[in-house]
């Protein structure tokens, strides 16, 4: 899931400023093939445009902000995907673009400086027409094409080779200046980070520097009507790819098989990756976390762990079902399944608008209702609770990330998509359990939107026995 920096990365990041930055250190490396694009759809440009009015009303200095180049990965294989606070606010999926929002008046903002500004309050900056480049990787926006502000929904586009101009002019009037601020990252990020906020150190130099990104992640938890779409459509498709998992699983199947086919699934119905790396883990497997190595022969009295969904148009889904590899669960297995299960229905019991995932030192968190149920429900092999094997959180926001930016002590608001997701792993017994489920906050309570995949054992040991009866049919058909 997430990136690594690597020579060619550095070199393509920088070279966007080297014209800009005199003495800027560039490594030298083969440059690698232009990257494909991401197929996405988008939201209407007003979408976007409501976005970065809003977040220009909580802040006191310009937003300055890039897009990824297509160089951040060397492999032949990378696929562009643009940087999602970017994205989010743009809708531009293209490589090498920058972004500048100006503050409004709403929060206080500097009135001298909106007064003293004479140029526009919002600005895309886009790489200019490359023909020769083109002939390699595919037209590409430019600020020279016409109609482009209609297009890109910015009323002014430039090259992006003015952007520091416009920066250093700006710093004339305003003493403050808001980027995303490097941090370390589980899913990487870091380096693009820096390289940006390095590159505005330079062209604004001695200026103060906030971060922008609990604005955004503000914003961002809160999904518009075109993002619960594009969530819906990345749900379905992963639905449709868990029923053909259940239809296929048995014994003698690899776990990368099962993984093939359902990302073959997501692809054909329009998924343009992945929201993850797929997890298929049976056996002993089934207890790791995020296991994705899908080597393992399943095995006849396998349980099978199987976490994979869809992305649509930037937006992923995160589903979960445990199944029984030969489809049929064994007592165990069936008494670990309905405890988590049950851990799970309590948790959506109590799903409303002002509940929250966890929150130290305040109660109401629907984590410890779900904990409560493991933990009062069946023991392990040497007469312990079962509290201690649910090693995870209940659950986390879903959007242009599978962990989208959220804040477990915020309480649930109409419009969230978050997923719930109680687990139990005992190593001993090789036997791990999870269902996960995708749910939309909704002004009354909650709306399961993976709810047409079956949650019970019995009704996923009936789809197991059928499709296990129809392949036997066929089997019989062809030797007859």
């Amino acid at each position: 899931m997430s990136g690594r920096a690597n020579c060619a990365w550095s070199r393509g990041l920088l070279s966007l400023s080297t014209a800009l930055i005199p003495g800027v250190l560039v490594l030298i490396c083969a440059a690698p093939q232009a990257a494909a694009q991401q197929r996405r759809e988008r939201e209407p440009n007003s979408a976007y445009a409501e976005r970065r009015a809003k977040l220009a009303s909580q802040v006191e200095g310009p937003i300055v902000l890039w897009g990824f180049t297509g160089r951040e990965e060397a492999s032949q294989a990378y696929v562009f995907a643009q940087e999602e606070y970017f994205y989010y606010l743009t809708g531009h999926n293209e490589e090498g673009a920058g972004l500048i929002i100006l503050p409004g008046l709403q929060n206080g903002g500097n009135k001298a400086a909106v007064t003293a500004w004479d140029g526009p309050q919002e600005m895309l900056f886009l790489p200019a027409k490359d023909p020769g480049k083109e002939k390699w990787n595919g037209v590409r926006m430019s600020p020279a094409d016409p109609g482009i502000e209609a297009r890109t929904g910015f009323s002014s586009v430039k090259p992006f080779k003015e952007m520091r101009a416009v920066v250093e002019r700006l710093a004339d009037f305003y003493p403050i200046f808001y980027t995303i601020l490097p941090y370390e990252k589980e899913l990487g990020g870091y380096p693009h980070e820096k390289a940006v906020v390095d590159w505005l150190d330079l062209a604004a130099p001695q200026k103060k520097v906030k971060d922008v990104r609990p604005n955004i992640n503000g914003l961002r938890q809160i999904k518009s009507r075109g993002e619960i779409a594009f969530l819906k459509q990345a749900v379905d498709l992963s639905v449709d790819s868990h029923f053909e998992a259940m239809r296929m699983m048995r014994p003698e199947l690899y776990e990368y098989q099962i993984t093939a086919k359902m990302v073959e699934i997501h692809a054909m119905g329009g998924s343009e990756a992945e929201g993850y790396a797929p997890i298929v883990g049976a056996g002993p497997n089934s207890t790791v976390l995020h296991y994705d190595k899908l080597s393992r022969k399943i095995e006849d009295g396998d349980i099978v762990v199987i976490d994979v969904g869809a992305q649509y148009s930037g937006y992923s889904a995160d589903i979960t079902r445990t199944i029984p590899a030969n489809g049929k669960f064994t007592p165990r297995q069936r008494e670990i399944y309905e405890i988590v299960l049950g851990a799970q229905n309590a948790a959506l019991a109590a799903l409303r608008p002002g509940t929250y995932f966890s929150c130290k030192g305040k109660d109401g968190g629907i984590f410890r209702i779900a904990y409560d149920y493991i933990n009062t429900h069946g023991k392990d092999l040497h007469g312990k609770r079962l509290g201690q094997y649910f090693i995870h959180g209940l659950g986390h926001h879903i959007g242009l990330n599978v962990h989208d930016p959220s804040d477990y002590c915020r309480a649930f608001e109409p419009g969230m998509v978050v997923t719930v997701e109680p687990g139990i792993y005992i190593p001993e017994e090789n036997l791990g359990v999870r269902v996960e489920d995708d749910v939309l906050i909704t002004e009354a309570g909650y709306k399961l939107l993976s709810e047409r995949l079956p949650r019970g054992p019995e009704e996923i040991e009936k789809i197991m026995i059928e499709a296990a009866a129809q392949r036997a049919k066929n089997v019989g058909n062809r030797t007859d």
